[in-house]
This record gives C-alpha cells, structure tokens and sequence, in this order.
C-alpha cells in the first residue's frame, strides 16, 4: 500500500543523511526523488508543484534547531535532513486536511447519509460499513437499497444487513429509487430509528440521467451528509470525479475505497487539494470492519515510512478487552507469561485484519511489511493448540516425545514446535528483565505496553510469531545477517590487502 509515494519520500530522506546544513542544490536534489514519486503516483502535475514549492520554500526559509528537548523534556539532536521530512509531514497533512470525520445530524439528532458514487467503487459494500459503524457508536441504523438497476444490488445489500443485524429497506416492484428512500425516511421516523444510510445507483460514467435522479432522492429525503465514494484504483480519475460530482451537487466528504490495493495512493493525496471535499473514511478490504475514520496526520505518517501508531492503539482499543490485555502485558513484563497469553494476543491480531496492513503501520518495518507471511500466525496457533493447558502454562516440560506428539496434531516438525518454545523462552526471560513503560506505543494494551519499555534495539518482533520457518519477519532478519556477512567479508580482504602492500613496500 502506497509503496509509490514512500520510495520517493524514503529516497529524499536517505539523499540528505549526513548533510550538515540544508541548500538550494541538496533540497532540490532531495525534491527531484518526491517529484518522480508523486508523479508516478498520480497525483495531479498543479498539486505537486503547489506541494514542492512549499517544502522548499519552508526549507530555506527556516531556521534550524540542531537541538531541541522532547515530550520528557530530554535534549535530542534534529539533523537538516530530519527538518526535512517534518517540514513534508506537515505539509502533506495540509494538503490533505483538515478533516473532520464525525458525522452531521439532522432534525431530531437523526444520521442520515445519501451514497453517491459511479458502479463498481464498492458503494454498497461501504453502505453495510457505515451501518455497523454507526451500531458501534450506540445508534440504530437502517439500510435502504435504493439501487433497483443493478442486478442482486438488493440482495447483497439484504444479505451484508443480515450478517451486521440492520434491517434494509426495500421497496416495491416498480417503486423508483427517489419514492423508496421517502418512505424509507418515514420508516425510520415510525421506528425510532437515529441513523439511515441510502445505497444509491451508480452509472459506468457520470450521465445526466443519474444526477437528476440523486437530485430528486436528495430533494425528497433532505440528507445531513453527502459522501461521495471514490475507488483509490482510479488514481488520477477519482479526482475528476470528484470534481464532476462536488459541481452538480453539495458534497460533505469522500470514502475512499480499496485503499489496501492501490501502491500508488494520489487519489488520496489530491482529491481535497482539487475539489475542496475532505475525505471522512478510508475502506480496505471486505471484511465489515475495514472502514476508518481518515486521519491526515496517520497517512501522512504512513507515507514517509514512519508507520501510524495512534491508528494502530485505536485499532488495538477496538478489538481487546483492556482489562484482560493489561494484565497479560504485566504478566508478561514479570516473566510470568504464557503460551495462553502468547495466544490470545494471536487472535487479537487476527482480529484486527490482515497482518501485513499491522505491520505497515509500525514505525521502522513498516517497509517490511510485504515479507511477511500471512499464514504464520496459523502455524504457531496449530501449533500452541496441540499442546495440553499444563504445557501452555510450562513450555519447559516440553521435550522431544512431547514436541513430537504436538508436531502430529498441528500438523508440523517437532523441531519447528522446538524453535518455538525456544524462541517463546528467550522472550519470556527477556521480557522479566524489562522496567516500566512509557511513551505512545505504551498505550497500545497487551504488547503494545511493551514497546516503550525499554526493549534492546536488537529486539526481533517475530519472537512473538516466530515458527519453524522463523517468523514473519525472517526475511529481514536474514537479510540483515547477508549484510553483516558482507561487511565482514570485505573488511578481511582489504586487510589481507594492507598486508601485501606491506610486504611490497619492504621488499623494495
């Protein structure tokens, strides 16, 4: 997800290491990289000269503080190629924002949200998000399938409704779209219910049929909010939209769809800088719960490869029972953690979504994200399933007999249930040395408290994961080591070539 634009950004920065101050010819260097990459990415050729004119205008036109202090109030030192990229974070956060991603009310303290949007950008899809969005926030929302073109338009929109337990409305044979959402409405008023969603049609292109008939659903039902949804595929196009859209009628703010499959991401980083509409949420995936409230500041972040930790504690608030996950974070900062915990922090992560989307939004492996292997977590859940609750408890009692007794059940090699009960004990003794917590990844409950505890650099987050086939983050751990091996193999032949110099030298 958006490799595109943050190989440009990660070029820039890795441009200016080492630079002692910030100058005409280094910054445009650097610009050169993101210019190359915004480009590529889609992005509209105005919004990026606006952008690259202001970064370098800030560049060069601000002072420098090679030392500052910290939250803590610690004294750290700032390098011009680090006011760099803080000057880019802030103005990708402007280009983007701001965005106020609550929801309007109407009369009566009612939701209500029109969908517009052309086929196939997951309007439907996203009608079912909101719905559950709204039923976690406490209210009681209805569905009204306005779209009687599409073929099974209704009965996917009645089958999502099943799956989140909302109703949906559904109108007669024959009943046009702007009649159905008018009743619908009463529905709603008759029912008592606070929040309605209207899945409209789309059209394969924007034709003046279509906007007269949302001119008349919007006439008929008076929305609080109109949100527009936009596929992040369509680059470049999904802005035009947009802009095509927001001219014919009032827009309150964007979805942003399939986000997860687009490397490129310059529908995201353009759509409010060209149409003046802020995007409120952002879809990945299929799955119900993969919709977010957009947050200019976590994808800013994300782009510069500096991943999103408040996005990621929000995601870990959602899904854990807080008082459960603190106390197996401080069972495991005493050394007293257990193949149970190891386990339920497991199926926390499952239920956050994909794995590689986690670890996109960790700062410094963020990059790494697409070595690492979705099926892991399976493993070493088969795994820890075979084993009795006395040997989840106390890994030690596991020896070879045992260990090949779990490898047949989970369908594994006793040496890889070896390697995780190795790995799991090396972690355990390692987490029981650790002191107290602090700073922001500490508020993520369970191991997020681990983070900020004092972890040695050298600290492998796949211990936690780690199999026989070494975790998901194995290829960079074996990477690392190829590097390691290569310095060292170059370092032995320079000095066997400082000594033959030598002996020339003598012998003349």
């Amino acid at each position: 997800m958006l490799e595109t634009l943050t190989k440009g950004f990660t070029a820039a920065r890795e441009r200016l290491r080492g630079v002692r101050e910030l100058s005409d010819e280094n910054i445009d260097q650097a610009l050169r990289d993101v210019r190359a990459s915004l480009l590529e990415a889609d992005v509209d050729f105005t919004v990026v000269k606006t952008f690259l004119e202001r970064v370098k205008q800030r560049a060069l036109g601000e002072r420098v503080e090679t030392r500052t202090r910290d939250a803590s109030g610690r004294e750290i030192r700032v390098s011009p190629g680090q006011h760099f990229i803080a000057i880019c974070e802030e103005e990708l956060v402007a280009l983007m924002g701001p965005v106020d991603p609550s929801l309007a009310r109407g009369p009566g303290g009612v939701v209500s949200i029109l969908l517009l949007g052309l086929q196939g950008v997951g309007k439907t899809t996203v009608a079912a998000k909101l719905a559950r969005h709204l039923k976690g926030e406490g209210r009681r929302p209805l569905l009204v399938a306005a779209d009687v073109y599409r073929p099974a338009a209704v009965l996917q929109l009645e089958q999502l409704g099943r799956q989140i337990d909302v109703p949906v409305h559904v109108g007669a044979p024959g009943e046009l779209p702007p009649a159905i959402c008018a009743a619908a409405a009463v529905r709603a008023r008759t029912e008592g219910r606070d929040a309605i969603v209207y899945d409209t049609a789309g059209r394969l292109a924007i034709d003046e049929e279509l906007m007269e008939e949302l001119s008349q659903i919007e006439a008929a039902v008076s929305p609080a909010n109109r949100l527009l949804v936009c596929d992040a595929l369509m680059g470049r196009d999904a802005v035009q939209v947009a802009k095509a859209f927001s001219e014919r009628l009032r827009l309150d703010g964007l979805v942003l769809t399939k986000l997860d499959g687009d490397a490129r991401g310059g529908a995201a980083l353009a759509v409010k800088a060209v149409t003046g509409v802020p995007i409120k949420f952002l879809g990945s995936g299929e799955a119900l719960d993969r919709l977010e409230p957009f947050r200019p500041e976590g994808l800013a972040s994300r782009i510069l490869g500096m991943g999103d930790v408040v996005g990621l504690v929000k995601d870990f608030e959602a899904v854990v029972d807080q008082q459960q996950a603190e106390a197996a974070a401080e069972r495991m900062l005493k050394g007293r953690f257990t193949l149970e915990d190891l386990l339920e922090q497991l199926r926390t992560l499952q239920r956050m979504g994909p794995l590689r989307e986690i670890f996109a939004r960790l700062p410094g492996v963020g990059s790494l994200a697409d070595q690492v292997d979705e099926r892991e977590l399976k493993r070493v859940e088969a795994m820890i399933r075979s084993m009795t609750p006395g040997e989840r408890a106390e890994p030690d009692v596991i020896q070879k007999s045992r260990a090949t007794r779990i490898a047949r059940g989970s369908g594994h090699r006793s040496k890889e249930v070896m390697a995780l009960v190795q790995r799991f004990r090396q972690m355990r003794e390692m987490m029981g040395s650790l002191g107290g917590g602090g700073g922001l990844l500490s508020r993520i409950p369970g191991l997020g408290r681990l983070a900020g505890a004092g972890m040695p650099a050298g600290f492998d987050p796949s211990a936690l994961l780690a199999g026989g086939s070494g975790g998901p983050m194995a290829p960079a751990a074996a990477g690392a080591r190829r590097d390691d091996g290569k310095r060292r193999a170059q370092q032995k032949r320079k000095r066997k070539q400082a000594k033959k110099d030598r002996k020339k030298g003598r012998r003349r």
